[in-house]
């Protein structure tokens, strides 16, 4: 049995105003959130430098927290330190590597988080990945929000990482994104095409801009234009499974899109559209420690062949589990 692990994390813009221990059991791995109330009633958090020994206490986004964990299992966070994760690879070959990516698990190093990304993962295992314009971040063709699981590529050489960047900058690439809802859509399937723009209220969270203003949004390029295609595929009582295709590529699009259809995605506390859902779970449902979205599939052209590649990745056990159980209480 090892000694006692001190971990200090700040908590991310998008759980502000949640309970601590939700919050926590998104950042934490190898806890789970019985375990973690637990700790807090036993005095071993702090936020903001106080101890904190009610689990339901709300968290300001940036606040920092410091754990005190029992040396009697191995933990890690993904969140200022380095996140302990055995990469899932889906496809590997001398151009590329496919991996099935786990919710929490950053893409690349940025300000908030320095290491233990996964480009730092993947050149752990893979050895040195290419770079694009000196960035930090080797073998990086495209991203995923760090909540959000599921089909990622890495180019592994140069010439097939210019070669699919420039697919995704002309928009050949072909994408599939599984997300629960709360709601039933009024359409079977719809396109969704409002330009996205920061929120002016929080510069973190993206909102669809207003139509009379998008032409000057976009021109003075506070906005960028967004498409996403949005297919029903299974009602499961008050929320339903539906599948997103993005054409465009903007930060937090589909939740975004989505949370502007009327249709927020189960778990997502940044596009909740505020207070109660009109369609919540039902009680005996345990629903989401993150937004309940999905990259399930990709087609692209392989850089070296130029034939179509198709890659998907299966359902991570938290959406598996909560669609189970709404089926069950259907």
């Amino acid at each position: 049995m090892t000694g006692p692990t001190q971990l200090t994390l700040e908590i991310p813009a998008e759980h502000n105003g949640a309970r601590l221990d939700v919050a926590l059991a998104a950042l934490v791995q190898g806890q789970s959130r019985s375990q973690l109330q637990r700790l807090i009633k036993d005095g071993g958090v702090q936020v903001a430098g106080r101890e904190i020994r009610r689990p339901n206490t709300p968290v300001e986004g940036g606040a920092q927290v410091e754990l005190t964990l029992s040396g009697d299992r191995e933990v890690s966070t993904d969140v200022g330190g380095a996140a302990i994760v055995e990469l899932e690879v889906i496809h590997e070959d001398e151009s590329i590597i496919v991996i099935n990516k786990p919710a929490g698990l950053v893409c690349h190093p940025n300000p908030r988080q320095t290491r233990g990304t996964l480009s730092d993962l993947a050149v752990e295992r893979f050895g040195p990945l290419p770079e694009v314009q000196g960035e930090n971040r080797p073998g990086i063709v495209h991203r995923l929000d760090r909540l959000t699981s599921g089909v990622i590529v890495l180019g592994r050489t140069l010439p097939a990482l210019n070669a699919l960047k420039k697919q995704f900058k002309d928009r050949e690439v072909s994408k599939m994104y599984l997300a629960l809802v709360h709601g039933v859509p009024r359409f079977d399937s719809e396109w969704r095409t409002g330009a996205i723009g920061a929120s002016p209220k929080n510069p973190e969270r993206m909102r669809v801009v207003p139509s009379a203003l998008e032409g000057e949004l976009v021109e003075r390029g506070e906005a960028r234009t967004a498409e996403t295609l949005i297919e029903r595929v299974e009602e499961l009582g008050p929320a339903t499974l539906v599948a997103a295709h993005p054409k465009t590529g903007r930060t937090h699009q589909i939740r975004v899109h989505l949370q502007e259809a009327g249709l927020p995605i189960v778990g997502d506390r940044a596009y909740s559209n505020g207070g109660a859902q009109k369609h919540p779970l039902p009680r005996s449902v345990h629903g989401m420690e993150r937004p309940a979205l999905h990259a399930r599939r990709i087609t692209f052209r392989h850089p070296d062949t130029g034939e179509d590649v198709t890659f998907e990745a299966p359902l991570p056990a938290d959406m598996d589990a909560l669609i189970g159980a709404l089926r069950a209480a259907c």
